[in-house]
Formats: structure tokens, sequence, C-alpha cells
């Protein structure tokens, strides 16, 4: 609700399609400088209380914003400033979070559970926008800071009665930064064909196709929609993630993985030229259903991999270093869609983001054929890594 909210409401301040490009860019900042110190902290502290306090930390970010709307002393520098300071937490919680589910299943288990948490996740990502879009609508933007500010605190309070979850601590609890653990995590991340593939392949999707922050502007200046029909076209892409994760979550084995991650990263990109073109809401729609099933195929069998190939006690720092690029690669795509609509508009941009995405997987394929062949049914179980 929050991160659909801004762009929303920084529309109500200023048309430029650069200033929506802008949100991508203020969370990208933290992206770079944050992510390998995040996996170090993953990796040395109890991930859980981590999440426990990003968590907390963003919850007062969506208050804030909900206060200063409400007294009407809101400005454009503040939601800038606000987000930057929600978008460190979220780079701090993402390493502990993600790295928490191996130490909850067996590693037998973990494809399953990585399937059903992307489910759990797209669930969320469908609920969130819909309701969004018609509190939006009724109501305006500071109930929706306030409805985000509830969902942040109950998270925290799950987390609590959670209790204490296992995990190997390697790192020493030293005080400094440990520059060699980062290394480490680098050179592993980096020396390993199948993580480093995989991570490429969804870094040049993202950036070439994404442009979440300018949904808004293509709701109200492209396609002259409402409040409930913007928050159709952002839950659009998460109905055909949890559709296409429902379906993997109950497959027996998925095999011939290599080509099927490459052939959805594809599916991204021609998507992306249909959303890009279309004038009619309902084909935007399904554009970026097409568009959200892809990525969810993808996401799942790129997960596998990196937890398959990753020992515990690199999981944290592994996931930081992949961490820059998946969710750096979504925000420098809003600010290529957003700079670059400025140019050419904003439809030509994503269009042609779209052919070089399908142009950029040909590249990846031809580079590193090992992803191509990769099956699914020789991966290691992570716990078995040497160190």
């Amino acid at each position: 609700m929050l991160i659909w909210t801004l762009p929303w409401h920084i529309r109500a301040f200023t048309d430029d399609p650069a200033a929506l490009g802008s949100i991508g860019l203020l969370r990208l900042v933290p992206t770079l400088m944050l992510s390998l110190f995040a996996g170090a902290l993953a990796d040395r502290f109890d991930r859980r209380r981590l999440v426990m306090i990003t968590q907390g930390v963003m919850a007062l970010t969506a208050l804030a914003l909900a206060g200063l709307t409400y007294f009407g002393r809101l400005q454009l520098w503040m939601i800038y400033a606000l987000l930057l300071v929600h978008a460190s937490a979220f780079m701090l919680d993402l390493p502990a979070r993600y790295s928490l589910t191996p130490n909850i299943v067996p590693a037998k288990a973990l494809t399953n559970a990585l399937s059903l948490e992307t489910l759990a996740l797209q669930i969320g990502g469908v609920i969130g926008p819909l309701a969004n879009g018609l509190v939006l609508e009724q109501f305006g933007e500071m109930y929706s800071y306030l409805g985000a500010f509830l969902l942040f605190g109950g998270m925290v309070l799950m987390l609590a009665r959670m209790g204490d979850v296992p995990q190997k601590t390697v790192i020493s609890a030293g005080r400094g930064v440990d520059w060699d653990a980062i290394r480490e995590g680098v050179r592993f991340t980096f020396r390993q064909p199948l993580i480093l593939s995989a991570m490429l392949l969804d870094f040049l999707a993202t950036v070439l196709t994404r442009a979440d922050s300018l949904l808004s502007y293509f709701a109200q200046d492209i396609l002259g929609v409402s409040g409930s029909a913007y928050g159709l076209l952002t839950a659009a892409p998460m109905v055909g993630a949890l559709t296409a994760g429902l379906m993997f979550s109950q497959a027996r084995a998925v095999r011939h993985q290599g080509k099927l991650v490459l052939g959805a990263v594809a599916s991204i990109g021609a998507g992306a030229v249909v959303f890009g073109l279309s004038r009619i809401f309902w084909l935007s729609v399904a554009a970026l259903f097409f568009m959200g099933a892809a990525d969810a195929v993808s996401t799942i069998v790129r997960s596998a991999i990196r937890q398959f190939q990753t020992p515990d006690r690199l999981r944290g720092r592994m996931t930081s270093v992949n961490q820059i690029f998946f969710m750096g690669g979504p925000y420098l795509g809003d600010v290529k869609s957003g700079f670059l609509g400025r140019l050419i508009g904003v439809p030509l941009a994503i269009a042609l983001g779209g052919v070089a995405c399908v142009l950029g997987v040909g590249w990846i394929n031809a580079r590193w054929p090992q992803l191509r062949r990769y099956d699914g049914a020789e991966a290691i179980p992570a716990g078995e890594h040497g160190g």
C-alpha cells in the first residue's frame, strides 16, 4: 500500500515523468550503499531480530507520511526524504528476511517452501494494490499510509511471537566492518556461473522493462482511469505471479529449469512491448498479468538456484550481492523509463525496453550455456557445500 500510494501522491504534485522516475533513484542509493553491509549483518546477528527492527522503522515512515498528510504539511521533498529512510530500512531487511527461510525448513523441502513463500508475497501483492486503489479513491492518501503502518506493525508482532530461530553465525561479532567477510560473499557469488548468469538475466530484464513508479502516469495520463482502476493496474502483475506461483508450487518435478527461466524472461520483454503500445485498459491489465506470471516463474527458479548452490554461512552475503542486482534493476528501470520517457514518451520508452530485453536474453543464452543446460535435478543441497 505504501509503495503504490507514493507515486500516486507524487503525481498530485507534478506531471513530470522524471519526478516519478526519481522514486527509483532514491531507492537505488541505499541499494548500492547498504546491500553488502546488510548481508554481513544478516550472517552476524539474529536475522529475526533484524527484521523486527527494519519493519518497525518502515512502520514509522508510513506513520510520518500519514501525519504530514493529515495536517496538510506534506511537501514533495518530504516524500522523497521519507522514501529514502524507508528504502534504507528495506535494504537492511531483505537479506535477513530471505535468509531466514532455509533456517526454518529442511533442505529437501526448500524449493517447495520458496514457492509457497513467493505465493504468500504475491497474495499480499494482490490484496494490497486492490485495497489501496479503493482507499485512494474513497478516502485519500492518508488512510493508505495508515493502513501500511498497521500492517508493518502487525509484522513486528508476528515476528516477536515466532520465537528464536537457529542459524549458523560464523562471522565474528567484533567491532567494525568485516571487509574480509564481505569480499568472501562477493567472490563466491561471481565465481558461481549459474548464480551469476541468473542474476544478470534478472538485472537486464528489470532495468529494461520495469516502470512501476510510472503506472500512476499511465493510469492518469495515458489511459485516463480512476484510483480503483489504478489499483487493478498495480495488482495485475501480482495476480499473474500468484497464478503462476500456485501452479508451480504443485509441480512434483520441474525439469529443464534453465530453458524455463530464459523463456520466462523473454516473455517479460514481449509483455512490455504490448503494455507500452496499448491504449486499451484491459489489454494493459492483461499485459501486466502476463509479465507478472513470467516473472514469478523466473523468480522461483532463480531463487532455487541461489539457495541450492550456497552454503548457509554465506546465504546472507550472497543474497546481499544479488540484492544489488534484483532490487537495483527495477529501480534503474524506473529511472530509465522516467527520464527517457521525458525525451521520447513513456510508452515508447517501455516498448523499446521490451525489445532490448528479448535481445538481452539471447546474449545471456550465448554467454553462459550452462544456464540453458541446467535441469534442476543436478542441484547440490546447500548444506553439502564446502567453505
